[in-house]
């Protein structure tokens, strides 16, 4: 599923839990797949958007931390 998935950003937040931001298809739609990981290991925290929901997504956070 999402283990062909490229890898384009990697946020560390301590020694076993780090936030992927993957790029990739699903279904043949373009996804951003943001999840967090605990010993390289997914969670059930996260978010997959396709790239009109990316592109909103970027403008709303954007936005708050300006």
């Amino acid at each position: 599923m999402t283990d062909d998935f490229e890898v384009i950003g990697t946020i560390i937040r301590n020694d076993s839990m780090e936030c992927k931001i993957k790029k990739g298809k699903y279904w043949n739609i373009e996804v951003l797949d943001i999840r967090w990981f605990k010993d390289n290991k997914p969670t059930n925290k996260g978010v997959r958007v396709n790239m009109e929901e990316a592109k909103l997504l970027l403008q709303i956070l954007g936005r708050e931390i300006e």
